[in-house]
């Protein structure tokens, strides 16, 4: 990787998605060629993130590149509205075939949200391929006078890149996207997402052992901000994971329901939530309104393709 110290200040906007602070972060990097995002949010939080970029002095058609870490909506659903306004938009290979044509992308994420798409997300639209960069494996790219690594990380999706780089200010450093999970506002809970259809457990271990031997300074998750302790993070999350993967599946093999598993997998984590200086109504807001049913639907298919396996 290369090692020389970037001289790159980094500003996190928060996208104020749905009016909820501290829930989804986009990354402006100003870069000594040029400016980058990390991440785009949803396109129903992009005038938020405009005015996020109007307060540090810049507007929309400055921005030179767009970095995802894959395509889920909350992280890549304003990518095509960036690439009209003239960015190069970065993502993975496996990903940015759906951002091309997202007919594909978007039943999936309808069968998961149902009436409520255009409230959470907004419009999206196809980018031209003429604004597209497949990134292919561990590519480095060299971007605006910086050289970031593409990290394959799966498990959350499988078209999933952590990205990593040098600064002088921050050391070696990392923008996790939802390999790193989710960092409440208050408290030490970490709420883990786990999509159908690609939520893979063994796979996020791997991902999580691969940057745990980066031995990063700082890490940045979209969810949210920069966290100076990445090696006790990526522990306490793999715990997390592995925790939530067996109590759903232990309950499967009772016969439970999904109903039944919803209610206690959310009465669990309460405790848990709670004990670790989590607010019940952030818990409620932050997690249950927006992962839990999500969570149990990725961790039983999970568990079931496993064992038809």
């Amino acid at each position: 990787m290369p090692n020389t110290p970037h001289d790159c200040l980094i500003h996190t906007i928060d996208t104020n998605w749905l009016g909820q602070p501290h829930y989804t972060a986009v990354y402006l990097l100003e870069a000594p060629e040029g400016l980058c995002l990390i991440e785009t949010g949803p396109h129903s939080a992009t005038e938020n993130v405009v005015a996020g970029l109007h307060e540090l002095g810049h507007k929309p058609e400055d921005i030179d590149h767009v970095l995802v870490s894959h395509i889920h909506l909350d992280h890549a659903g304003a990518a095509w509205w960036w690439a009209q306004q003239g960015a190069m938009i970065h993502a993975h290979e496996f990903g940015a075939r759906h951002l091309i044509n997202p007919v594909a992308l978007l039943k999936s994420a309808t069968r998961i949200y149902g009436d409520r798409m255009d409230q959470l997300w907004g419009s999206v639209e196809p980018i031209d391929e003429s604004r597209m960069n497949p990134v292919h494996g561990d590519a480095v790219l060299e971007l605006a006078g910086l050289s970031i690594r593409a990290i394959e990380t799966p498990g959350h999706a499988r078209h999933h890149h952590a990205f990593a780089f040098v600064t002088q200010e921050h050391g070696s450093i990392c923008f996790t996207g939802d390999v790193g999970a989710m960092i409440m506002p208050k408290g030490d809970y970490i709420a883990v997402p786990t999509p159908p259809p690609d939520f893979d457990l063994d796979a996020w271990l791997v991902s999580l052992h691969r940057l745990q031997a980066e031995n990063f300074d700082a890490i940045f998750p979209t969810h949210f901000g920069i966290h100076e302790d990445p090696s006790t993070h990526f522990r306490r999350l793999s715990d997390a994971l592995t925790a939530h993967s067996s109590f759903v599946g232990d309950l499967m093999t009772t016969g439970a329901s999904q109903e039944a598993i919803y209610e206690k997998l959310v009465e669990w984590q309460r405790v848990i939530a709670l004990e670790q200086g989590t607010p019940e109504s952030q818990y409620r807001e932050y997690v249950i309104d927006h992962l839990m049913a999500m969570n149990v639907t990725g961790l039983m298919r999970y568990w079931s393709k496993k064992r038809e396996a």
